[in-house]
């Protein structure tokens, strides 16, 4: 679940840094340089995040529909800090031992 989370939210910087660089390379100041950094290692970072995301899905046992979400978390901007928070919280719920009394 570490190995998720820290891929999760290194993926989550470098996709909001990928938009700062597309605004630059695309808006009136015309600096592709960022984005043309920033793109090849979101890329391979997320190739790695998701075979985190498969680990952590496959052992947690949850439908399909959850891994959709997991993996738009490495693409859609701002998502993946939202989709780690989520998974991480579940994903110590089913870890955790039942307290009785609780």
């Amino acid at each position: 679940m570490a190995k998720y989370r820290v891929l999760a939210l290194v993926v989550g910087t470098l996709l909001v840094l990928l938009v700062v660089g597309m605004v630059l390379k695309y808006g009136p100041s015309d600096q592709p340089a960022m984005a043309g950094v920033v793109a090849p290692v979101h890329g391979l970072l997320y190739m790695v995040y998701l075979a985190a995301a498969y680990d952590l899905w496959r052992r947690t046992g949850w439908p399909v529909g959850r891994m959709v979400v997991i993996v738009l978390g490495g693409i859609v901007p701002l998502m993946t800090f939202f989709v780690e928070r989520r998974v991480v919280r579940d994903a110590r719920a089913l870890t955790e031992p039942v307290r009785a009394g609780a």
